[in-house]
């Protein structure tokens, strides 16, 4: 058995012995005193990468196809207040030719232009859309000779891209060109180089010029401009633009609702064949962006939504034209952007 302890004391007049401590070696400092050619080097902060934010928002949100119960809510909602405005209207009138005729035939007949402004108004949207619809179906048999190598069906098609220019008096030498070197092609592809060649290359142009100019607009905004949103906003608009004005350059003017419809076309074309994806050799390629990351994030993100916005601008190109590319190449992303942001931001050199 264990010993049973006793108490313990304590004497709270002793001090406890301190402890010893050995002296810390002090490092001998340097004769040579400390300047900025001598200060350690600052290690390299990893820079975020930029990935434009705007550009991809803008074209998911675009791309997205709404549910069937989205479209129902919003159909209802246009019907309900479309039916509750014109019963206000109907009572309005109605009571004001009750109370003052005078007064009441002058609120029926603006009522009446006012029908007459909507009805010409669809008729335009209606019109916007059957001349898309016309683009599409020309496309569609070009396409289709090009598989087949049909000569006739390609010279039928050729008559029609012809057709759509008729009324645009500075085409009329390369329409007459055109037709002139008909007995020169003898297969499908040759058919549709000539028209390329002499028709559509100056229309080419004026769309890359187009795209060129909504990417530099998109990328300066999105550098300079701090404000939340202000890039999306302007992404937006730009990007809209681009795509109705590169439906005009092609012959396929388009209202409010069919250029929305474009729109949703061409997003929907980046998304399917994955041109949304920012890619490391476009950044590297482009301006410097690895360094413009390091010099300012913001300067970083105007290049990806530039970048990003001149990939929009050849899928409008794509969709738009009414012939695919066969003896001309498809626009390079990568040369339209470095054209649009020369001089916009400081080079890898500098």
């Amino acid at each position: 058995m264990s010993k049973a302890k006793g108490p313990v004391l304590f004497d709270l007049d002793e001090k406890p012995k301190p402890k010893s401590r050995a002296k810390p070696k002090v490092k001998e400092v340097a004769d040579t005193p400390l300047t900025p050619a001598t200060a350690p080097v600052v290690p390299d902060m990893e820079a975020p990468t930029p990935t434009g934010q705007a550009m991809q928002t803008l074209t998911n949100l675009a791309a997205r196809r709404p549910s069937r119960l989205t479209r129902f809510f919003w159909s209802m909602l246009v019907a309900l207040l479309g039916f509750m405005a014109s019963v206000a209207a109907w009572n309005f009138v109605a009571g004001l030719v009750a109370s003052n005729p005078i007064l009441g035939y002058v609120a029926l007949g603006l009522t009446a232009l006012f029908c007459l402004a909507l009805l010409l108004v669809a008729g335009r949207e209606w019109l916007a859309l059957v001349r898309l619809k016309r683009i599409d179906g020309v496309r569609m048999e070009a396409e289709a000779a090009l598989a087949t190598s049909d000569l006739k069906s390609a010279r039928k098609t050729r008559d029609r891209i012809v057709a759509l220019y008729k009324a645009r008096p500075e085409l009329d030498a390369a329409r007459a060109e055109v037709m002139r070197r008909d007995g020169d092609s003898f297969d499908a592809d040759a058919v549709f180089g000539v028209v390329e060649n002499q028709l559509l290359a100056p229309l080419d142009e004026a769309a890359k010029r187009e795209v060129e100019s909504a990417a530099r607009q998109v990328a300066t905004v999105t550098a300079i401009v701090p404000l939340a949103l202000a890039d999306l906003i302007t992404a937006l608009t730009a990007n809209l633009r681009m795509i109705r004005r590169i439906a005009e350059i092609y012959g396929g003017r388009s209202g409010a609702l069919g250029n929305w419809r474009l729109t949703r076309a061409v997003m929907t074309h980046l998304v399917a064949t994955g041109a949304v994806a920012v890619g490391d050799d476009l950044i590297g390629s482009i301006a410097g962006g690895g360094v413009l990351s390091r010099i300012s994030r913001r300067f970083g993100e105007g290049v990806i939504n530039g970048a990003l916005t001149a990939r929009v601008g050849v899928a409008a190109i794509e969709v738009c034209r009414p012939l695919p590319f066969v003896a001309e190449h498809k626009p390079s992303v990568t040369n339209m952007v470095k054209r649009a942001l020369t001089g916009l931001f400081p080079s890898a050199k500098e």
